[in-house]
Formats: C-alpha cells, sequence, structure tokens
C-alpha cells in the first residue's frame, strides 16, 4: 500500500472481531487504533492486545480518534444507523454480512457514501478465495460456455441449534439464518447472475428452540436466472460438510469448494474411448493435489492462520484497503452494489418463505405476572448447556431464578414466569452485586475461553474470585462451583477417583482448561477457609443429554459428525451422567445440610464405553461412525511438532509445552465412585441401561433429526 498511516477501529468486540483483526494486520500500513463496543469489558480486553484505544460511545470515537476506516462488527440488525454515522463522518465503511437486511438501506448506504466520496465495502469474503477467482476466469474465458445450471450447496452443521447459545441473533428469528448463512451462497450468484426469477422453496426438518423459536434446517431454493437453473441448498443438520459451487456448461463442468478453496474444471477428455475415461479421472486428480498442495504449504507456513476462512478474509481486506490507498473503486464482489443484489435475491425468496415460516411458529408463551415474586437464585452462565437444565430444574422445583448473562438473556420464557434475566459484566463488582441483592443461592458455571494461561487467569481466575468475593459481602447463603473432573490425573487404570483424590500434582503440564478449573477451585477453597464463603463445588462427568453435543470432546477427538479418533483404544468405561441426572444434583446442592467446603463429582453409573457410545448411535441413527482407536502417544507427537512450530515460526511465548500424561489422562482410565453424591445429596443418577441410551442417544436428535424421522435407504 501506498499510505503508511491508515488508522482502523473496528466497531464490535465479538468473534468475529478477532478475525478482522487478524487480517488487518497483513495489510502493509494498516493498523488498529481503535475498538468500540457496548461492552467496556469487550472493548478494553480486544483493545489492550491490540494496543488500542477501547471506547463504549461511537460517537466518541469518531470524535476522538484518528481512524479513517472503521469496520461495523456489530449484529446485523444494528449494521445501518452506525454506518450512517460513520459514512457522514467521511470515513471509510466495511461491514460484516449481512450487509444490512434490506435491499433499499443497502442502496441508501451505497448512495451515501458516494455522495460523502468514502469507500464502502461488504465482507463476502468466500468470493475473494483463489479457487473462486479461477472459476470466475474460466467463465469469462468461455470454458464453460453457456451455462446452463448452478448448484449451489451449504450443507454443514449449525451447532447452536442444538446447544446454545439461544441468544445469538441468528437465532432469533426464523428467517434469520437465510440471512446469516444464506449471505454467502447469495454472493456467489449475486455476483454471476443480475436476476433470479421463478423462484420455489421448501423447507425441511423443522425444530424448536428454547426461546419458543420453530426454525427449518434445511432450505431447498429454486429458481431462473435468465436461461440458467439455479438450485440453492441449506442444510444445517448433522452430515458431511458439503460447502460447494458447481457450474454446469455447454463446455464444461467447473466443482469449487469454497470451505476448503478446492477448483476443479472437467472437460471431455481429446482421447479415445479406451484411454479418455482414464486421462479424465488423472486430470481430476492431479488438479485436486495440486490444490491440495497449495493450500497444504500455505497453511504449514502460516500455522493455519492462512486456512480458506482466514485466507479469505486477508485477500478481502488487502483488497479493499488497496482501494483506499490507490482510490480505486471497491472490487466488485465485495461492494455495496453486490450486497444489494445479493440481499433483493434473499428478499424475494424471503416473499415466499415468510407464510411457512409464521405457520409454523409455536403459540406465543404467556407468562404469568410475577412482579411480586422475586428471584432468590442466581445462575452465572446459564445460557450454557448444564446451566439451562439446571435453571429450568430449579424452576420446576418452585424456585425463581435469576440469569446473569453479559448479553441478551433468550430462551427462558415459561408459563409460570419463574426464571428472568440479568445484564451486566463478570468483572464489574457493581453488577455482581446488584444481581445478588436477595439472592439465597448461587450457582457458577461461567467459564473463558482463553488461549493463554494468563488470559484464564484474568478472565476465569479472577472472575470466579471476584463472585465469591461478593458473595461474601452480599451475605449469600450458599456459592455453587462447577469444576471439571478434568483436573484430576485420570491416566491410572488401577486407581479409583473419588472427591479425596488429590488433583494431578502436576496441573502446570496439563490442558489450560483443566489447569484453570483446578485454579479457580483452589482460589474459592482459599476465600472459604479464611473469610467464611459458604462454597460447594460440583464436578460433573462427560455429560450427555438434550442440548447437547454430538462432537463431545471427552470422548474423542473429533474430525466431522461421524468421523473421530478415539483417546486411545475405547475399551474403557467414560464417566457419562445425563444432563438431567446433572441438573438433579445441582439442584439437590442448595438443600443438603452441612456439605459447605465440600465437594461432588456429578458421575453416573458405570455405563458405557467411548466404543459402546458410537455402536448405540450407530444402531439409533442409522450412520456407521468412523471411530479410530488412537494410541495417545501419537496425539502427543503431533502436539509436540505444533508446539515447537509455534515457538520457532510463529515467535509465541508463554505457551504450555504438551506431555504425554496430559494425554493419557483424556482417555479417563481411572474408575469413579460416586457413593458420597448419591448418599450426601440423596442423588439417584439414572441405572437402567436403556432409559440412559433413550435419554442420552436415541431419543434426542442428535443430529438435528430425530431418530425415527430419519430417511433410511435399502430397510428391509
Amino acid at each position: 500500500m501506498s499510505d503508511p498511516s491508515i488508522k482502523v477501529a473496528l466497531l464490535g468486540a465479538g468473534y468475529i472481531a478477532s478475525w478482522h483483526a487478524d487480517a488487518i494486520k497483513r495489510v502493509k500500513g494498516a493498523s488498529i487504533s481503535a475498538v468500540c463496543d457496548l461492552s467496556h469489558d469487550a472493548a478494553s480486553a480486544l483493545a489492550d492486545s491490540l494496543g488500542a484505544t477501547a471506547y463504549t460511545d461511537l460517537d466518541e470515537m469518531l470524535e476522538n480518534d484518528p481512524c479513517s476506516v472503521v469496520h461495523v462488527l456489530t449484529t446485523p440488525s444494528a449494521h445501518v444507523d452506525p454506518a450512517k454515522k460513520i459514512i457522514e463522518a467521511g470515513r471509510h465503511c466495511y461491514m460484516e454480512k449481512p450487509f444490512c437486511l434490506s435491499s433499499e438501506d443497502a442502496q441508501t448506504l451505497d448512495a451515501l457514501a458516494q455522495s460523502k466520496n468514502v469507500k464502502l465495502g461488504a465482507n463476502h469474503n468466500f468470493t475473494m478465495l483463489p479457487g473462486y477467482e479461477a472459476l470466475r476466469r474460466d467463465i469469462k474465458a468461455g470454458k464453460l460456455g453457456m451455462i446452463d445450471s448452478i448448484q449451489m450447496n451449504w450443507r454443514f452443521p449449525l451447532m447452536p441449534l442444538r446447544s446454545g447459545p439461544y441468544g445469538l441473533w441468528m437465532l432469533r428469528e426464523p428467517q434469520n439464518p437465510l440471512y446469516e448463512i444464506g449471505s454467502h451462497l447469495f454472493a456467489f450468484l449475486a455476483d454471476m447472475f443480475d436476476e433470479m426469477d421463478n423462484i420455489n422453496v421448501r423447507l425441511r426438518h423443522p425444530t424448536t428452540i428454547p426461546g419458543n423459536v420453530t426454525h427449518f434446517q434445511g432450505w431447498t431454493i429454486t429458481g431462473e436466472a435468465g436461461s440458467s437453473a439455479v438450485n440453492i441448498d441449506i442444510s444445517l443438520i448433522e452430515g458431511h460438510d458439503d460447502r460447494s459451487v458447481t457450474v454446469r456448461g455447454t463446455g464444461a463442468l467447473a466443482y469449487y469448494n469454497y470451505a476448503e478453496d478446492v477448483y476443479r474444471l472437467e472437460r471431455a477428455p481429446m482421447l479415445d474411448i479406451v484411454t479418455g475415461p482414464l486421462a479424465l479421472q488423472l486430470g481430476q486428480a492431479a488438479q485436486i493435489a495440486k490444490c491440495g498442495v497449495v493450500n497444504a504449504s500455505r497453511q504449514f507456513v502460516s500455522l493455519n492462520k492462512l486456512a480458506p476462512f482466514g485466507l479469505s478474509m486477508a485477500r478481502a481486506m488487502k483488497s479493499f484497503y488497496g482501494s483506499i490507498a490507490n482510490n480505486t473503486p471497491v472490487d466488485r464482489r465485495l461492494s455495496a452494489g453486490l450486497a444489494t443484489t445479493a440481499l433483493r435475491h434473499i428478499e424475494d425468496v424471503m416473499d415466499i418463505a415468510e407464510p411457512i415460516l409464521e405457520k409454523a411458529q409455536p403459540p406465543k408463551i404467556e407468562i404469568a405476572n410475577v412482579e411480586n415474586d422475586n428471584p432468590t437464585v442466581l445462575v452465572i452462565g446459564g445460557t450454557g448447556f448444564i446451566g439451562r437444565h439446571t435453571c429450568h430444574a430449579l424452576a420446576d422445583a418452585g424456585h425463581h431464578v435469576r440469569v446473569f448473562s453479559r448479553g441478551r438473556v433468550s430462551g427462558f420464557d415459561r408459563p409460570d414466569g419463574r426464571i428472568t434475566g440479568f445484564t451486566g459484566s463478570l468483572k464489574s463488582r457493581e453488577d455482581i452485586l446488584a444481581a445478588l441483592e436477595g439472592i439465597d443461592t448461587v450457582y457458577n458455571f461461567a467459564r473463558a475461553v482463553e488461549n493463554t494461561w494468563e488470559g484464564y487467569l484474568e478472565n476465569d481466575v479472577g472472575v470466579a474470585k471476584l463472585i465469591g468475593e461478593c458473595c461474601i459481602e452480599a451475605g449469600t447463603r450458599r456459592l455453587i462451583y462447577t469444576g471439571t473432573i478434568s483436573s484430576y490425573d485420570a491416566s491410572q487404570a488401577d486407581r479409583t477417583i473419588t472427591e479425596d483424590t488429590p488433583f494431578d500434582e502436576n496441573l502446570e503440564e496439563r490442558d489450560l482448561y483443566s489447569r484453570c478449573k483446578a485454579k479457580c477451585e483452589e482460589e474459592l477453597l482459599k476465600l472459604h477457609r479464611e473469610k467464611e464463603l459458604p462454597l460447594v463445588i460440583a464436578r460433573p462427568g462427560i455429560v450427555i443429554g438434550e442440548g447437547g453435543p454430538l462432537q463431545h470432546w471427552g470422548i474423542a477427538m473429533w474430525r466431522g459428525s461421524t468421523s473421530c479418533k478415539m483417546w486411545g483404544k475405547g475399551k474403557n468405561i467414560l464417566p457419562f451422567v445425563l444432563v438431567s441426572d446433572t441438573a438433579d444434583g445441582l439442584v439437590a446442592m442448595m438443600g443438603a445440610d452441612n456439605i459447605e467446603g465440600e465437594s461432588f463429582n456429578l458421575i453416573g453409573e458405570p455405563m458405557l464405553s467411548a466404543r459402546d457410545y458410537f455402536d448405540e448411535i450407530s444402531k439409533a441413527y442409522g450412520v456407521k461412525m468412523r471411530a479410530k482407536p488412537t494410541p495417545t502417544a501419537r496425539f502427543f507427537v503431533v502436539d509436540l511438532v505444533k508446539y515447537f512450530l509455534k515457538v520457532t515460526l510463529a515467535r509465541k511465548k508463554n505457551i504450555t509445552k504438551p506431555t504425554l500424561r496430559d494425554w493419557q489422562s483424556r482417555m479417563q482410565l481411572s474408575p469413579y465412585d460416586n457413593t458420597k453424591s448419591k448418599q450426601k445429596l440423596d442423588w439417584q443418577p439414572e441405572a437402567d441401561r436403556a432409559s440412559f441410551i433413550e435419554e442420552g442417544i436415541s431419543g434426542i436428535a442428535l443430529f438435528g433429526v430425530e431418530a425415527n424421522k430419519m430417511s433410511r435407504p435399502f430397510e428391509e
């Protein structure tokens, strides 16, 4: 770039912001000067990591920060107004997809940007990948001839539909997945064709999520673009990843896998009928092999930072910032014009789909008037898998629950109105104390997801300690903290683990999560001893059940919906427990007498090994699970190689060196004794194998569809 001083601001500090930040770092001459988010903690955390200034108000940032470009990374419903302010202030604006939620708004923003002579871009980043550029070149060069049909697929599981968090914008309304996910496909379509007519829509695989919203996990959209047939298939159930574009022309067929950035062109061989088929297949193999070698080399050198999604983001940023530096038009694929066309296509589809979506929605839940019923239980981290079940178990038992969350609290609508939300920051003593007003018992399920030990110390251990201190100050009767059994050394088959078993004596050599949870317990127990914090600790096992993930990493290392590498041979009994039993145990901890300072391993009865688990999935859903026994030494060696690459190539510091024992412990070779939990809590986990399998595996739509509603070809 010719301009060495482009200052960039990020509006929004959520998940996608880190991807934008990494891509901006690769743009020569650009640097991030500010991060703005309604959450001061979120803005500060990201800004501190980037050496930028944190803001919580867009107007203040525009007035005080020297940024010339602002990336709009807020929820899609909050794109338009901030973008107008940014453009009015004379700053360039780059917006995460979906660009906005109407083509009219998109046109308005485009016109405003042109009038202010600033650049406006939309992050349809998959359109910037090398493979897609090859497809575009071949179409323009006439290699495909006249286009007869185009098939576009997004067949990729949407995990939040099954296990949350259900408060995501994408899940709030039944049409939102089409805007969020379909934007990728309609960007391809808008780039190739301006119009689509004769649209038909078929919806399948309905599922109703907490929050009383019914989503369709399958969208089949057909239409015509001129003389070309258009077929779009979106499937969000568990299954093999197929994110691809296939274009059939009179001269050739092109296939593009945009998730892996693999492109191949198939044309009739110029040989006879004997050698032709062989030449055709060898040619296809050569194209795929070339893509594989190039991609693998790029990912190796970048330590996977430039895998297709990261690469597409980096190329999109480079292109957009190049248009700023050189004062050239924004690439069509990133332009507001293309975004407008894509939104118009989505609106045309929604005109047909909307009546179907509306008809499928369940009746609105009428909530009882509970103004005089003040919550007595506070659940922190209640929007997660175990937390959500515990909230409802508490409410079913007659308690009134307040759920503490950083963002919007949704999915807890009940006719009895016994669950309400509280929005605040877990780093704010004032917010925590306000949430504790009138509270008798606190459940802390909160956990951070960090890449460094320092991050865990600040955002998990520090937060757990602050919550404990606030409970003491507020006079809370009991704090129930959820740790993890992974803090134990479970690599010894000849040792039974009880609550008296000490944690791994070399925890500093274990994975960061296990180490962090043990440190949280240590700090809370110190508060219990020194300041009489009324603490009880729960350590759930491998929790399964409704709303839980199919791909549970306590069972195996997953490589897809039906493919995984087991920790070791997979023959030993694992510490499974049903989520309903876990919630019952946690509720029992609130009422049990004289258990302060104690811990409880919530482990179900010895039931299934990893192999048993996969066998039961195969029986219930008619799918062959590829569960490969894998020596833990192999995991260790691979991890060790990655460690040295990070240290030597990426110059990363303060990362944990892998150990063989850490990997061995993941096998959970040690059996667990749940006697204490059963005796002191009067807890009775499911003991019947058939009932356990029904509730934990076969009866919960693990793949997004109920087992008895899945099509099974060739059944006798």
